[in-house]
């Protein structure tokens, strides 16, 4: 099926699954997940447990994750408990939301360094000081 289809996958509250998981479709998770998770968009129901890694382009989180979650666009709604490291480029969290873990942004790349005998200068920022 081509990756851009408009289909999804749905992991109902009565399924287990210990294992990773991967989808090139969007992934609806009512059920527990053991192992990591890599998809294009996920979205996680509030009875929802996943144990492992998220790695997904945009999340909506709303149940338990116990991992670490890498995110273009992470949505962290008010009945989520999450313990793990957070990196995201966009963020959105509930009042109410449970975080156990470190916010990172996603590492850009970095500018690239001068060539062997060249050198770089950087002027002192100033940084107003109100009175």
């Amino acid at each position: 099926m081509p990756a851009n289809s408009s289909t999804f996958s749905v992991i109902g509250s009565d399924v287990k699954i210990t294992g990773d998981v991967a989808a090139s479709a969007d992934l609806h998770v009512d059920g527990t997940i053991e192992g990591d998770i890599k998809c294009s968009s996920l979205v996680q129901g509030e009875t929802s447990v996943i144990a492992g890694a998220i790695n997904a382009e945009s999340a909506r989180l709303a149940g338990k994750v116990v991992g670490s979650i890498t995110a273009r666009e992470l949505v962290i709604l008010k009945t989520a408990s999450i313990e793990g490291d957070v990196h995201y480029d966009a963020l959105t969290i509930e009042q109410g939301a449970q975080v156990d873990g470190r916010f990172a942004p996603k590492a850009k790349e970095s500018p690239a360094k001068p060539a062997a005998g060249q050198r770089t200068t950087k002027q002192p920022q100033q940084i107003p000081v109100a009175n």
